[in-house]
């Protein structure tokens, strides 16, 4: 047990705030908080040692991990505990909402673009071209990382392996727009007949990297990208703006333009890997 979830193991026993099953799920939150931070490199002296950083770190992966809206909410409770115990509660933001933990309602404020001054903090060249793969084809970042050129790319798609995929879901994303194949080529340069992990890391350790320089240049949230990437996506197959963007609700549109909308959703759905279209609401609003 490091430093970290020892103290912080210290605080729960000291501060019995609740009933038992409170305190016993707050543990082990914070523990489990402590993992991550020491994952992605972070060696906190103490509980005292809270930053902003950290809690940015903590909600990207929260986000980008796809837990649901009310998992985090529980989550940011712990932190807000942690930090109101250290006096620390001001390194906390007052809302939720700015880690982008919020109402599925307003799913436009998740998607973006990505910022290409902060691109070129990133010094792991391997990370940068995981960063580029999310923004040019919507992929996670487990997927953008593991992702291996030599047997994905066909040429007119790429073939996502359940290996590489969430939930081992085999899919397909087409290759529609000449950015993406300069992207392509480029990784596929640098990947060589393996993945974006280098020989000398595994996974783990290069989500590690990832993380830590990602953070480092102020490029959190980056599940973002991959909301981003299918608004793009929608408006490439419809023509037209999605509703999260400010275009036409379902209820606005006319007959044709709504079949287009369905037909859509229902092609985006698969190729960002789920089996519902309804899912989709939370990426494009509507």
């Amino acid at each position: 047990m490091d430093a970290l979830a020892y103290d912080l193991k210290q605080m729960c026993r000291s501060n019995r705030d609740g009933s038992h099953a409170t305190q016993a799920n707050r543990k082990r939150m914070l523990q489990g908080m402590a993992r991550e931070l020491k994952a992605a490199g972070y060696a906190l002296a103490s509980a005292r040692s809270l930053k902003p950083k950290h809690i940015d770190l903590l909600t990207s992966n929260w986000n980008a991990g796809g837990l649901s809206k009310g998992r985090m909410k529980n989550l940011m409770g712990a932190v807000r505990w942690w930090a109101a115990k250290v006096n620390k509660a001001s390194v906390v933001a007052r809302t939720n909402e700015a880690y982008g933990i919020g109402s599925r309602e307003a799913p436009q404020a998740r998607g973006k673009a990505l910022d290409r001054e902060k691109l070129s903090q990133i010094q792991d060249e391997r990370v940068a071209a995981s960063l580029e793969l999310q923004a040019a084809f919507g992929l996670r970042k487990e997927e953008a990382i593991k992702f291996m050129p030599v047997l994905g790319d066909k040429g007119d798609h790429l073939s996502l392996k359940p290996a590489w995929t969430k939930g081992g879901r085999y899919r397909e994303i087409p290759i529609t727009h000449p950015k993406q194949r300069e992207i392509l080529d480029r990784v596929a340069e640098l990947a060589g007949d393996g993945s974006l992990i280098p020989d000398d890391r595994n996974y783990i350790q290069q989500a590690w990297v990832y993380d830590k320089q990602t953070l480092d240049a102020g490029l959190n949230n980056n599940h973002g990208l991959r909301h981003g990437w299918a608004q793009w996506r929608y408006q490439q197959m419809t023509g037209w703006t999605c509703p999260a963007k400010g275009g036409k609700s379902p209820e606005q549109m006319t007959h044709r333009e709504f079949a287009i909308d369905r037909d859509a959703r229902r092609e985006l759905a698969q190729e960002l890997g789920h089996n519902r279209i309804d899912i989709t609401k939370i990426y494009l609003g509507g």
